[in-house]
């Protein structure tokens, strides 16, 4: 008899995973590790949730939606040790719930706060050892963009500054109930260490970086004439006349720290 009586809630995003073998994928995707701290963002009824806690032993879940907790905790009676923070994902700090180590992130986010949950996870990056999220599809293919691509942007240039973005697999809408009215993907993110990241000023970084994307037709000599001057972007061999979507990665990290290294010259 299942523990779970109550139907997906809209308000919250909640789109459940039913597909055993998307479940068994991801699963192994993950590969737990005995000595591994595993967070799962969302258990939602537990669909990722009691198949981890099957091979891993011990797992941490954040549920937002109190009418889970209860289920989630008897159901997982005999299968293994579930600690159950109920809490909003983005007022829970991963540096706390880290301790000493690192945890890994795993999760069908809500995609209707998919990205506030990946910016809060860089915030923690430092303490994460990797990530693997469901997400709309269309997110997935903005995360993994190279410049030049149409959904090239400030979520691909955010996230690939700070990690590695692989695509794992597509997930269909059949796959999950209610079926949403978007294909999803699993992509694992793994961040690097912090000596290979090298940005100075992180709150500069993400001020040029929102301020070249504000107005994707714009050339940078315009988007981002608040933060730097045509001089400026040519110190660094970047054409004022090109537009953000065409800078790597590198590039934006270059210029934010070239500006950040005048700025402090200037003090």
């Amino acid at each position: 008899m299942s523990h779970f009586k109550e139907p997906p809630k809209k308000n919250l995003g909640q789109h459940f995973l039913t597909d055993k073998s998307i479940i068994e994928h991801i699963v192994h995707s993950v590969d737990p590790k005995p000595d591994d701290h595993i967070v799962e963002i969302g258990p939602g009824q537990g669909a990722i949730t009691f198949p981890l806690l099957k091979r891993h032993g011990k797992l941490t879940v954040i549920e937002f939606d109190r009418d889970l907790i209860t289920p989630l905790s008897e159901a997982a009676h005999g299968i293994g040790e579930l600690t159950i923070v109920h809490k909003d994902v983005l007022k829970v700090d991963f540096d706390k719930l880290a301790g000493e180590g690192k945890i890994r992130l795993v999760g069908n986010l809500p995609y209707n706060i998919s990205t506030p949950i990946l910016f809060h996870a860089l915030e923690h990056c430092s303490r994460v050892q990797d990530m693997h999220f469901m997400l709309q599809k269309e997110v997935v293919d903005r995360m993994a963009a190279e410049p030049g691509s149409k959904v090239y942007g400030r979520l691909s240039v955010m996230l690939q500054a700070i990690c590695d973005v692989i695509l794992l697999f597509d997930v269909p809408p059949h796959c999950f109930h209610p079926a949403p009215k978007v294909n999803s993907a699993v992509v694992r993110l793994i961040p690097r260490p912090a000596e290979e990241i090298q940005i100075d000023n992180k709150a500069l970084f993400e001020a040029v970086v929102r301020d070249a994307f504000s107005q994707r037709r714009k050339t940078l000599r315009n988007a981002l004439s608040k933060q730097c001057t045509s001089e400026q972007l040519q110190a660094v061999d970047i054409k004022p006349e090109l537009r953000a979507e065409q800078l790597p990665v590198s590039k934006f990290i270059q210029l934010a720290n070239s500006l950040n290294a005048s700025k402090a010259s200037i003090v």
